[in-house]
């Protein structure tokens, strides 16, 4: 598969993507035996994650989404904007919420809690990429495709001012386009 020439280097192909998925859906598919949990898809970065891990899983779940961002454009703003208006009730329910990227971990720290304190059974994260050396909160996601460091990373799903989303693998994108 050819490089977008905005990138520097592919970090994760379509193939091992895939592969990744089906091993997190298999082992949410043994967390959740005998449950039907709602996976909550955190919009947009999430779309395409979620969309193939939970058409991976083979335990029945609910879908639903929300709006949650610590970007403005292209570059972290700092300030959480979550839309609070659920289309769910999530008292006594197995909640999964499925995320791009763990980064900072306020995003998904603020969300488990709040969805902890609307009455949630339980409230677990699955994450396609973890940053551990980004978080500025202790918090560690349930479950992980990837752990990457450096970079600003693009595509399935992840962009850069509403950009490479739809490239189907992983890549780090060269510093003079978000620099620039």
């Amino acid at each position: 598969m050819e490089l977008h020439e905005d990138c520097e280097r592919m970090l994760f192909s379509a193939e091992e993507i895939a592969a990744k998925v089906k091993e997190v859906a298999r082992r949410l598919d043994e967390e959740y035996a005998g449950a039907m949990p709602v996976a909550v898809c955190i919009l947009k970065g999430a779309a395409f994650f979620f969309c193939d891990l939970v058409r991976a899983m083979k335990t029945p779940v609910s879908v639903e989404f929300m709006r949650a961002s610590s970007y403005r454009r292209a570059a972290r703003s700092g300030l959480l904007q979550v839309d609070e208006n659920l289309s769910f009730e999530p008292a006594g329910r197995d909640v999964l919420i499925i995320e791009d990227i763990a980064d900072s971990g306020k995003t998904l720290q603020f969300l488990k809690a709040y969805l902890l304190s609307r009455g949630a059974k339980s409230v677990k994260t699955a994450v396609f990429l973890d940053k551990p050396s980004a978080r500025t909160v202790p918090f560690l996601p349930d479950h992980r495709c990837f752990e990457a460091e450096e970079g600003f990373f693009v595509g399935y799903g992840m962009d850069y001012a509403e950009r490479y989303r739809n490239l189907p693998y992983v890549a780090v994108l060269k510093r003079e386009i978000y620099e620039g």
